[in-house]
C-alpha cells in the first residue's frame, strides 16, 4: 500500500530525477556549444597549416556546404572575368603569411560566430592588384551553422575598406570601366516584429531578456537610460568612413545624420553570458550630407554586425563592423574615399 509518505518521498525522488535531468541537458548543451566552438577554431587553425580548400573542406565541412558570403566579397565580384592572376586559396598567394588571430567567438545552439584579425604581407596579385609588399592587419568575421561538428553553412565580411588603405589601393579598373554595385535587397526582419516576438516569448534566460535591450535599439521607439555609467563604444560601424571624415573636418557628418529615417532589419541575433551578436542591415536613403560627400538621394543597403556587452541589464559596452566598401559602391563614392590622402 502506497503511504502518504511513500507518495512525498516518491514526488521527491521524482523532483530530483528531473532536476538532474535538466542539470544534465544543460551540461550536454554547454558541451554542444563548446564542441562547436572547437570546429570553427580548426577550421582556421587547418588553413594556417597550408591546407588546400579542398583539403580544409573535408575535414570541416558537410559535403553540401554552403558560403553565403565571401569576406572579399566586393573585391573578388569586381576581379570577376578580368583575367587578373588568383589570389590562391586563402587569398595565400596574395599573402603567403597569412595568419588569422581569434579576438572573440560566440555560441547559441547550431550557431557560432567568430571574429578575427586577419594579418599578412602582400607578395602576391590580390583581385588585380599588383604586391605592394605592405602589411594588413584587418577585421573579418565569420558567422557558422553546424551540423553534428561540421559546418553546414557560413558567411563572412571582411574590412576591405580597411585593407585597401592600408596597401594605399583602390579597386583595380575593369575592362568595361564598370564597378560592380551590389544590390540592395531589402531583406532582413523588421525589427519591431523581431521585438514583439522575443516580447511574446519567456524571457526566462538572461540571453533572451539581452537580445531583446539589444534588437530595441533598432525599433521604432528605442528606450532611454539603457546604457551603463561607464558606456563605451569601442568602434564605430563605419570606421575607415568615419576616420575620412575627421580628416576632412566633417565629424558631424555621421551615416545616421546622413540618413535620418533610417531604418535598420533584422538578420540574426546569436546570445551567450554577457554578449549579444547582432547581424543587421543598414537600410536608408542617402537624404543629406556624409562626412564630407554629397547626398545622392540613393537608397543603400549595408550589412553590419553589432557585439554588445550587457552588465545587470546595461549596455556596458558596443562594437560594430559594417560594409563600407559596399556603401561606398553604391553611393559611388568607393574611388574619392580611397584616393591618397
Amino acid at each position: 500500500m502506497l503511504t502518504r509518505r511513500g507518495m512525498l518521498c516518491g514526488a521527491a525522488g521524482t523532483g530530483l530525477l528531473l532536476g538532474g535531468g535538466a542539470r544534465i541537458a544543460t551540461a550536454q548543451q554547454a558541451s554542444q556549444l563548446e564542441r562547436n566552438k572547437a570546429a570553427v577554431r580548426g577550421f582556421k587553425e587547418a588553413q594556417k597549416r597550408g591546407k588546400s580548400v579542398k583539403e580544409v573542406e573535408a575535414e570541416f565541412m558537410t559535403p553540401n556546404y554552403k558560403r553565403h558570403r565571401g569576406g572579399m566579397l566586393h573585391l573578388a565580384a569586381n576581379a570577376q572575368g578580368q583575367g587578373f592572376p588568383g589570389a590562391g586559396d586563402y587569398l595565400r598567394g596574395a599573402f603567403p603569411d597569412r595568419v588569422d588571430t581569434g579576438e572573440a567567438i560566440v555560441a547559441e545552439g547550431d550557431m557560432v560566430g567568430y571574429l578575427f584579425k586577419l594579418t599578412g604581407t602582400h607578395k602576391g596579385n590580390l583581385f588585380g592588384i599588383e604586391p605592394t609588399g605592405k602589411r594588413i592587419d584587418v577585421y573579418e568575421v565569420g558567422i557558422f551553422k553546424l551540423i553534428d561538428g561540421k559546418i553546414s553553412e557560413a558567411w563572412f565580411m571582411a574590412d576591405e575598406v580597411g585593407l585597401l588603405r592600408q596597401i594605399g589601393a583602390t579597386l583595380p579598373p575593369r575592362k568595361d570601366g564598370k564597378r560592380i554595385v551590389p544590390p540592395v535587397t531589402g531583406e532582413g526582419e523588421d525589427a519591431d516584429a523581431v521585438i514583439a516576438r522575443l516580447k511574446a516569448g519567456s524571457l526566462a534566460t538572461v540571453e533572451e531578456r539581452n537580445k531583446l535591450l539589444v534588437v530595441q535599439s533598432k525599433g521604432s521607439a528605442p528606450p532611454k537610460d539603457v546604457r551603463a555609467a561607464d558606456f563605451r563604444q569601442r568602434r564605430a560601424g563605419f570606421q575607415n568612413l568615419r576616420e575620412f571624415g575627421e580628416r576632412g573636418g566633417f565629424a558631424t557628418q555621421t551615416v545616421t545624420a546622413a540618413m535620418p529615417e533610417r531604418r535598420d532589419p533584422i538578420d540574426g541575433l546569436l546570445a551567450e553570458g554577457d554578449k549579444v551578436w547582432m547581424r543587421f542591415k543598414l537600410a536608408a536613403v542617402h537624404s543629406k550630407p556624409l562626412y564630407g560627400l554629397p547626398p545622392t538621394g540613393r537608397r543603400v543597403e549595408a550589412a553590419e554586425i553589432g557585439i554588445a556587452q550587457i552588465v545587470d541589464g546595461k549596455w556596458k559596452d558596443a562594437w560594430y563592423f559594417g560594409d563600407e566598401l559596399g556603401l561606398l559602391l553604391q553611393l559611388g563614392y568607393a574611388d574619392q574615399v580611397l584616393a591618397p590622402q
